[in-house]
């Protein structure tokens, strides 16, 4: 039953297969490494909207922001209630800094949607790329298993000679 499932997947993949030995092959004749091959083939050049938004997805979530953001958050606090006590420039319910808040918010949010939108493209790319090392090593560990016995068996045949030369003398 599993053999057949096995057999059926094969041939539903074949093609796919063909592919993967011709690449394999290409790389073992090079004598090239895949991770080299794999690493090569993902540098490909960021537009200047990836870049902004990782710049700004990276310090959005980090503590410098968070601080940064909070002392902001004071001053206008302090300035508006005891600095400018006779005409503040935005009033104790601070609709000005909500709106500035709301603002950022909504500005931010999909900035940072799109640096992880980003992100989950490398890490699916990363992943077929582990997909493709693994096969590779899983190919190399059979065909070494191959060859071992093969090796195995010339070895049993080379006894078997060396037993025959032996007791022919």
């Amino acid at each position: 039953m599993k053999k057949q499932k096995f057999r059926d997947f094969i041939a539903k993949n074949e093609k796919d297969f063909d592919r993967i030995n011709d690449f394999f092959s290409d790389d073992i004749n090079d004598d090239e490494l895949l991770t080299q091959i794999l690493i090569e083939g993902e540098s490909r050049p960021m537009t200047f909207g990836q870049k902004m938004a990782d710049k700004v997805a990276s310090f959005g979530g980090s503590w410098t922001f968070i601080g940064a953001f909070f002392m902001v958050m004071l001053v206008w606090i302090f300035i508006n209630t005891y600095i400018l006590v006779t005409h503040p420039f935005d009033p104790y319910p601070f609709i000005l800094l909500n709106l500035v808040l709301s603002c950022l918010a909504s500005l931010q949010a999909p900035i940072i949607m799109m640096s992880q939108n980003r992100q989950e493209e490398k890490d699916r790319q990363r992943a077929q790329h582990d997909y493709l090392i693994n096969l590779k090593a899983e190919m190399e560990i059979r065909n070494l298993q191959i060859n071992m016995k093969n090796l195995f068996e010339i070895q049993k045949k080379q006894l078997a000679l060396l037993e025959e030369l032996k007791s022919k003398k």
